[in-house]
């Protein structure tokens, strides 16, 4: 299952504390959102939670070694077409090759609306399609659990809606257990069912949108209205 504890964990960089006794529980199946201000560490802890970055003290168990994640930058190998960016993980991970792998791809690119653009590369599409692609590729090698960096940074408000609606869908098709890093409040309302702050070195998990909605503490209330006026913390 694809359940997520951390447990009194600390990560350093050279002797500077990026995060200090963080503690955090991720039901299997659920969403959880991690919001908070710029250079607050949110990405640390996705990485931490894949493996890429080792905590310095704590627990990390996550009851899944099927993990995917989807990198802010999408990381596409711009040299292969949509569907080759497919591929590749299909041979290196899951070691499946020939007819059977390009018909997982073509069926996973159409599950993402993409199957049109199969023998496109990367620049050739726009960012938002290459979002799409970025999750056809996380999700191609059976996750049960998907990392999301910034899913819709640098979209517009349509395109990041659209995004945010094929994760959703995904979700509930395939039964994962996702965490995104956000500073797109509206997505975060849209997606998760449970919402976490990060700020000063922790994580507080405030609970579902709507109490972070309703929430009356100072910090939280100061981001949220800082985030709906479009100014970055």
């Amino acid at each position: 299952m694809g359940v997520i504890h951390l447990r009194n964990i600390e990560v350093k960089f050279k002797e500077r504390v990026i995060f200090e006794s963080v503690n955090l529980d991720v039901p299997s199946q659920s969403s959880l959102a991690i919001i908070g201000p710029s250079g607050s560490g949110k990405s640390v802890i996705l990485k931490v939670i894949a493996g890429l970055v080792w905590p310095s003290r704590g627990e990390v168990e996550v009851g899944s070694d099927k993990v995917s994640m989807l990198f802010q930058k999408n990381a596409l190998f711009d040299s292969f077409t949509l569907v080759e960016n497919l591929l590749v993980p299909l041979s290196e991970v899951l070691h499946i090759e020939g007819t059977e792998a390009m018909d997982r791809s073509m069926a996973m690119l159409k599950a993402v609306g993409l199957d049109h653009a199969a023998k496109l590369y990367p620049d050739e599409i726009s960012g938002g399609m290459q979002k799409r692609l970025g999750i056809a590729r996380a999700l191609i090698i059976e996750p049960e659990v998907i990392l999301y960096d910034e899913p819709t940074a640098g979209l517009d408000p349509i395109t990041s809606r659209s995004i945010a609606d094929l994760m959703i869908e995904l979700q509930e098709k395939n039964k994962t257990t996702n965490v995104m890093v956000t500073n797109d409040l509206q997505r975060a309302y849209q997606v998760s069912d449970h919402i976490a702050f990060c700020a000063h070195k922790k994580i507080k998990l405030v609970g579902t949108p709507d109490e972070l909605k309703a929430t009356q503490d100072p910090e939280l209330r100061k981001f949220i209205y800082s985030n709906a006026l479009g100014v970055t913390l």
